[in-house]
């Protein structure tokens, strides 16, 4: 059976009567249920069916067009706890039921296409009052009764709370942001992604005019923070990697990076003191999956009050060199996440269409294909992937 209804569509400056029909259309027809990749098991995924929530009037219903797969979803995808989920926070998606306190207090309507961010911010904590709402305890996932979109279980009520779904429940504490026109649904999946780059690389990190910046690692978050750098107008970006990725490296150039640095056929050191003129880096990002080992390594070629940036985690540090973050008077950061101004840069840097972020685009697939995606992202597979794009209307 479906269920019709709508409520609240409108035009607005730039949106032409073919695309509010387009809007309405999309709005007008809802499944009575949705179709989701529930992780049940540690590497075992499960095509389920669940009833769709009756959507009071703080909340929303998303249909899912498009939902980007993390490399965290991998980590989330070995775990059993906290049960059976459905994984996925890189969500696209059409409003297709809105609450009337919802409409108001999101200012969208049924039919607005969103990009959300993974979050679900109490609203009223210190972090959240200061805008770092990332940092919020009661979307951190790892506190018990904490929710976030991609990790909260479908034990849950009303168990749509991961992007790997037909339907998604929008809940009062959603954050989001809409997408701009032209901007194709494959494309705007990458906006946490890229959002990190932005957050990492320049908010966080400093990068633009006379900054120097290496980028350890080729993946989507470190291609995210090339886009970042370069868009921030860093003097030399430089992103290292293996062999094994000349292909994300080439990517990486055509994003904005001015060197690559294959670390096992090349001198990282050498190459950096070469390519800096032997200034050494003012900041160094760490994104690689590379052991707790690099760490010292990447300290040394940071230049007097360089800055070291970890977002990619590392465990314990044996031998950990702490005379150089003394002599050198480095400072050292720990990074996770972004904010609402980084996702919106990402989104602004999308609808420029001066990037090929088709490039970064490597895999589009349906439901049924997630286990295998999520093992290419794993490198369980030998198939080079960047991004992974999960449409779940897709057969």
């Amino acid at each position: 059976m479906e269920k019709t209804g709508l409520n609240g569509i409108t035009g607005g400056k730039g949106i032409s009567p073919s695309d509010i029909l387009i809007r309405v259309q999309k709005a007008m027809t809802v499944l009575e249920a949705s179709r989701a990749a529930v992780a049940v098991s540690p590497l075992e995924t499960e095509i389920q069916e669940f009833s769709l929530p009756e959507i009071p009037a703080d909340a929303g219903l998303l249909k899912v067009d498009a939902t980007g797969i993390c490399g965290s979803d991998w980590g989330m995808y070995q775990r059993k706890d906290p049960g059976p989920r459905i994984l996925g926070h890189e969500m696209v998606g059409t409003i297709v039921a809105l609450g009337d306190i919802a409409r108001d207090k999101w200012g969208v309507s049924e039919g607005d296409v969103v990009a959300l961010e993974e979050y679900l911010p109490c609203g009223y904590c210190e972090y959240c009052r200061s805008g770092e709402y990332r940092s919020c305890l009661s979307t951190d996932s790892r506190i018990p009764g904490s929710i976030r979109y991609g990790s909260t279980p479908v034990s849950r009520d009303p168990s749509l709370w991961g992007g790997y779904s037909q339907y998604l429940y929008m809940h009062p504490r959603t954050v989001l942001h809409r997408v701009p026109d032209g901007v194709p649904n494959h494309i705007a999946a990458m906006a946490l992604p890229i959002g990190n780059g932005f957050q990492w690389a320049v908010m966080d990190g400093g990068a633009g005019p006379g900054k120097s910046i290496l980028i350890q690692g080729p993946g989507q978050q470190g291609l995210g923070s090339v886009i970042g750098a370069a868009s921030a107008g860093a003097d030399v970006i430089i992103v290292s990697g293996l062999a094994k990725d000349k292909h994300r490296l080439d990517v990486a150039l055509e994003l904005g990076a001015h060197h690559v640095v294959m670390v096992d056929e090349q001198d990282l050191a050498a190459e950096v003191e070469r390519l800096t003129n032997g200034r050494m880096l003012d900041i160094v990002l760490e994104v690689s999956g590379a052991g707790p080992e690099v760490i010292n390594e990447h300290l040394a070629l940071l230049r007097k009050r360089g800055i070291m940036q970890i977002a990619a985690r590392k465990g314990s540090v044996a031998d950990f060199d702490m005379n150089q973050i003394i002599n050198k008077q480095i400072t050292f950061k720990g990074l996770r996440g972004h904010s609402y101004d980084a996702v919106e840069l990402a989104l602004g840097a999308m609808a420029t269409g001066r990037l090929p972020l088709e490039k970064m685009s490597s895999h589009v697939i349906g439901l049924k294909d997630l286990d295998h995606a999520l093992r290419m992202v794993g490198g369980e597979a030998d198939e080079p992937s960047i991004h992974i794009t999960v449409e779940p209307w897709k057969e």
